[in-house]
Order: structure tokens, then C-alpha cells, then sequence
């Protein structure tokens, strides 16, 4: 895990701790080929011109795949507040990692499929 990173996430409670390493760990799955760093001082994945941010803040923790994704899912995403290219997953309530790891594999196979 890169420092930045480590860092970042020290600085929350624990339960959002565990929250943000158990998705930080479905992205890196998604994406094993992925550089881990900071960006927009929050975590990244990028991995050929893919950018995943994932954030926490008071209330949720955030993912940001972009708006495409969002697009894609809106459906199964119908119980989360979402806008353009963001997703807010309540503190409260557990965070859909299997819909966060198929969101972050379409966006990586939507990257690549444009790159061919």
C-alpha cells in the first residue's frame, strides 16, 4: 500500500478504517495491474488512463468511477445517492463491495475496449 495512502486512511475511526480497506483491496483486485497514489488528495487506482478515486468523509464514503459507470449501474445503484461519475455508500449501512468490484472491472474493460 503505497504511504499516502496509509496515512490517509490512519486518520479516520476504525469502523470506516476497515470500510476503506476492504474497497481499497476489491479495487486492487479489479485491477491488479493498477499504480495506487494519491489524486486530488484522496486514494487512486490508474491503470492505462483509468482513474478510480475512493474518499470517506463524515457521513459516506465515496467512490468515483465517472459518470459512464454510473450510467451502466444506475439501476442496481438505486439505493445510493449518486451524481455524475460519483457514488455515496452511507457510513451506516454496509458498502456493496461485489457491485463496487463489477463497477471497477467495466470500468477498466470500458478504458481498454476504447484504446483498441
Amino acid at each position: 500500500m503505497d504511504e499516502r495512502v496509509k496515512i490517509y486512511i490512519s486518520k479516520f475511526p476504525k469502523d470506516v478504517q476497515a470500510k476503506l480497506k476492504k474497497l481499497r483491496k476489491t479495487i486492487k483486485e479489479s485491477m491488479p495491474d493498477s499504480e495506487e497514489n494519491l489524486s486530488y488528495g484522496v486514494p487512486a487506482f490508474k491503470q492505462k488512463g483509468v482513474l478510480i478515486c475512493y474518499a470517506a468523509f463524515k457521513k459516506h464514503i465515496g467512490l468515483y468511477p465517472g459518470p459512464q459507470a454510473i450510467k451502466k449501474f444506475k439501476k442496481q445503484l438505486s439505493d445510493y445517492e449518486t451524481s455524475e461519475g460519483t457514488i455515496k455508500f452511507p457510513l451506516e449501512k454496509q458498502i456493496p463491495y461485489k457491485l463496487a468490484k463489477k463497477i471497477v472491472e467495466y470500468c477498466a474493460k470500458e478504458k481498454n475496449n476504447k484504446r483498441k
